[in-house]
């Protein structure tokens, strides 16, 4: 998030990057050697036209996460496609953020949640250097963006899709969504679901340090099962958030994939991990278009 407020979309992309993780779990998780998952897509005559990679958009410092395999993926595709292609544009987007985010005369922050959460609510603005008066003309969801930024030890200069940005430099980018698209979704969701957000944002942002290192173990290890659990928590317990911010976007995705990989050179498709767990994942939306879709790591 980035303190860039697109990465604290991540949230979403990830449900992962929702609440900070710290340095020692980082360390943790050095321990052991990373596998994060990865999938090869071939057509129905066995060419292989990319892969799928499962990202996480924030991690602390020190973190390991590339393998050999993976490696020779980044080597050998010619192009790489992401969410947002422009990701260090730190001053387009936030022109866009806060072109989005504000409107003029609205209710205090704290009467937005329920009164069971204010607590939790003052420990994040404090937590973020925040005051109520911060928040007098910020929308519901943007005020959930910027309190769970404030609260996150892992850095998005860390991310892994910021990391593969900089590998594919000569080489043709694509985006499946650009800034003003993804943070679009947020300022389109009806006031009560951006107060569900607000509301998801505080609970899980009071989530322990350790329950942060096991999500962020979760993707470095490729356990996707886990991840399709996690798409069913939190946040995106909500059904109506879970279908605006995760299944449609997924289901969007894969069609623009299937027109676009015919006609271009071998893809890298790395987008947040969430994206691809359980029967709505990409994985399993490419192959009921007729793809081939293979895990490799």
């Amino acid at each position: 998030m980035n303190r860039s407020l697109l990465s604290a979309f991540m949230a979403l992309s990830c449900a992962l990057t929702v609440a900070g993780c710290g340095e020692n779990p980082a360390q943790e998780a050095d321990r052991s050697p990373p596998l994060p998952a990865l999938w090869e897509v071939a057509s129905a005559d066995g060419a292989v036209e990319g892969w799928l990679f499962g990202t996480i958009h924030s991690l602390p410092d020190g973190t390991t996460w590339e393998t050999g395999l993976l490696s020779d993926t980044i080597d050998d595709a010619d192009v790489l496609i992401v969410e947002i292609a422009d990701l260090e544009n730190k001053a387009a987007i936030s022109h866009i953020f806060a072109r989005l985010a504000r409107t003029d005369d609205l209710p205090p922050l704290s009467s937005r949640l329920p009164a069971s959460e204010q607590a939790a609510l003052r420990e994040m603005m404090k937590a973020g250097s925040f005051s109520e008066g911060d928040f007098t003309a910020t929308e519901s969801w943007a005020a959930a963006l910027m309190l769970a930024q404030g609260i996150r030890g892992s850095k998005p200069e860390n991310g892994v899709d910021r990391e593969l940005l900089r590998r594919f430099e000569g080489r043709p980018i694509r985006e499946l969504e650009g800034a003003e698209r993804q943070l679009g979704i947020f300022d389109r969701l009806p006031e009560s679901d951006q107060r569900d957000l607000l509301t998801a944002v505080v609970l899980e942002g009071t989530a322990s340090t350790e329950k942060s290192a096991e999500l962020m173990r979760t993707w470095r290890s490729g356990d996707m099962d886990r991840l399709a659990q996690e798409n069913t928590e939190g946040l995106l317990s909500d059904p109506e958030l879970r279908a605006v911010l995760l299944v449609k976007r997924n289901e969007d995705w894969a069609k623009q994939l299937t027109a676009l990989l015919p006609n271009v050179p071998p893809a890298l498709i790395a987008v947040g991990a969430a994206h691809m767990a359980g029967p709505e994942g990409l994985p399993n939306l490419m192959r009921q278009r007729g793809y081939t879709v293979r895990r490799v790591q």
